[in-house]
């Protein structure tokens, strides 16, 4: 068993309405690095600014370039503090007038998400900017939370461009987190209307807003049931749900998902998954499916992924259990498609039923059904407490799955895996 992150394949079918997808992207995914001078990673380790004055074997040019860092940092706390104080005005007053535009558009999405953290830390010196004269270039550790107030904040790394401008320098502008972890958040780029549940925050476009009340009731509904599935005993603060229309799809969190794709959840650091749903083609029934399943992953995962891919049906299974709503097996709407992928030569193994990224609609229905059918299974026979502590030992403790079964269940997982396929054929038999 590997000890990187995985991101599962992005696939998942809502068969009885559209061909959609569900994905968890993880810490270490693949997405295009854009940043300028490096790839980041925003939960990393981080270059600390000392503020007790340069070093004595500073060079002129590192001399400058901290005290510049200095006097920007002194920038980034005012424009912090106005924040958090709902002042519009002061948080613009850092910034070039050219940049107020932009700046005035991440203040209301903020203000909307109810922003109650916000810290801005440098990461490494300023570095002029070529054929610029007196403008430089930082990378900011933003911090944030939304809600609750003293959560475990979520950082982003972004880069901001500034003009020397005496003890005050000016911020000239704020980069997109094009990072190859997350990518760019939507309160970065997009006006926000929100509403804000007992569980959950779910924000849109002002141009669907009039879903959100009904969104809001779905996905107040869904927590109650993911908060279930928070195998460590802590549920997140608050489940974080971004509803895309068309446009947003396609630059959220980095855009460049497949057409089909019905939603994703991609972990953002401090213990938070942010979902995403796809406007397009979702009815009402789906939404409610897609919103337990994606919300019980963010409840379910640790926030530094899985351990491997050979553990994809179980992370995928568990989530479609808590999306089918304790229907019945026969209910479940891939059964049709597993009884496809058994017919069409399935070879028997819970390892490696994952599909592939160009698979088909039908075949990605069949592994996401196959996974469900095993935790189903393994529900049936222990209950939904021991399934949790063997999900625990495999995704969280990082245990083998020998391991894992004799802990939760006194069982040798050879003979468990056995058990789990057989119920699968004979389910769709």
């Amino acid at each position: 068993m590997t000890d990187e992150v995985q991101q599962p394949p992005p696939r998942r079918l809502w068969p009885l309405w559209t061909v959609f997808v569900v994905v968890v992207v993880l810490l270490g995914c693949g997405l295009p690095a854009l940043l300028v001078v490096q790839v980041i990673r925003e939960g990393g380790a981080r270059t600390t600014i000392s503020r007790t004055g340069a070093p004595a074997s500073d060079d002129p040019a590192t001399a400058v370039a901290r005290a510049l860092s200095d006097r920007i940092t002194a920038q980034l706390q005012r424009q912090s503090s106005a924040l958090l104080a709902g002042d519009r005005a002061g948080y613009l007053a850092i910034a070039d007038p050219a940049a107020h535009r932009d700046l005035g558009r991440r203040f209301a999405a903020l203000r909307a998400l109810r922003v109650t953290g916000w810290r801005a830390e440098p990461s490494g010196l300023p570095t002029p900017i070529t054929g610029k004269a007196g403008e430089w270039r930082l990378l900011v550790r933003f911090q944030y939370c939304f809600v609750t107030p003293n959560c475990r904040p979520s950082p982003v790394l972004i880069g901001t461009r500034w003009r020397e401008s005496g003890d005050q320098p000016r911020l000239l502008a704020l980069e997109e987190s094009k990072s190859v972890e997350t990518g760019t958040r939507p309160w970065e780029i997009s006006d926000l209307a929100v509403a804000v549940g007992a569980r959950t925050i779910v924000a849109t476009t002002p141009a669907l807003r009039g879903k959100l009340p009904g969104l809001l009731t779905q996905a107040e509904a869904a927590a109650r049931v993911a908060d279930g599935y928070a195998v460590t005993g802590s549920p997140p603060d608050r489940y974080r749900i971004f509803y895309a229309g068309r446009t947003e799809w396609q630059r959220w969190y980095g855009g460049e998902r497949p057409e089909w794709t019905g939603g994703y959840a991609v972990t953002v650091g401090g213990g938070h998954h942010e979902v995403v749903l796809n406007a397009e083609g979702l009815t009402s029934n789906g939404t409610d499916d897609l919103l337990r399943h994606e919300l019980t992953h963010a409840a379910s995962l640790p926030e530094r992924g899985y351990p491997g891919k050979d553990d994809w049906w179980l992370v995928e299974g568990l989530a479609e259990f808590a999306g089918s709503g304790g229907q019945a097996v026969d209910r479940y709407e891939g059964i049709a498609d597993v009884r496809k992928l058994v017919r069409g030569g399935w070879d028997g193994k819970l390892a490696g039923v994952n599909p592939a990224d160009d698979a088909s609609a039908e075949r990605v229905a069949g592994s996401y059904g196959v996974g469900y059918l095993a935790v189903r299974h393994l529900v049936d026979r222990y209950g939904p407490l021991r399934l949790l502590t063997f999900f625990k030992t495999v995704v969280h403790d990082r245990r083998g799955l020998d391991v894992a079964a004799e802990k939760a269940f006194g069982e040798q997982w050879s003979t468990l895996h056995d058990e789990c396929v057989a119920y699968v054929r004979a389910t769709v038999a």
